[in-house]
């Protein structure tokens, strides 16, 4: 049997502080059918459940793979999300976390940069790597 899809569910206190922040700051869209206890919010294909005041204590950490973090960081920081701090460059991702109002972390990565000398070595000619 194959699995169709995970989705965290969050909880947080205030729903519609919630949804309009992810909505308004972080660009998902709200579920049509969400109600004041339960909705779902979604962006791209991928989406979280938001619950309030139920289901977990907040705080919650979630990973969220995207094409471009330093884009979607100028992005983020222009609508006013609660980042974090810059982007910081992992072995696994470059990652930036941004914060919720309550307190849920969302870390959203994308592919590692190179290192500065990888990138170096790479722009050599190869007649000057002897």
């Amino acid at each position: 049997m194959r699995v169709e899809t995970i989705e965290p569910i969050l909880r947080v206190e205030d729903m519609r502080r919630s949804v309009r922040y992810y909505v308004d700051v972080l660009g998902f869209s709200e579920a049509e059918w969400g109600t004041a206890e339960f909705t779902r919010v979604s962006r791209d294909g991928g989406g979280l459940y938001l619950c309030r005041g139920a289901q977990g204590r907040g705080g919650a950490w979630v990973w969220v793979g995207v094409e471009d973090v330093r884009e979607l960081h100028r992005v983020y920081r222009e609508r006013g999300a609660l980042i974090r701090g810059e982007p910081v460059n992992h072995p696994w991702a470059l990652e930036m976390q941004v914060e919720d109002p309550d307190g849920n972390v969302l870390r959203f990565g994308s592919e590692p940069e190179a290192a500065e000398s990888e990138t170096s070595e790479a722009s050599e000619a190869p007649e000057a790597k002897k």
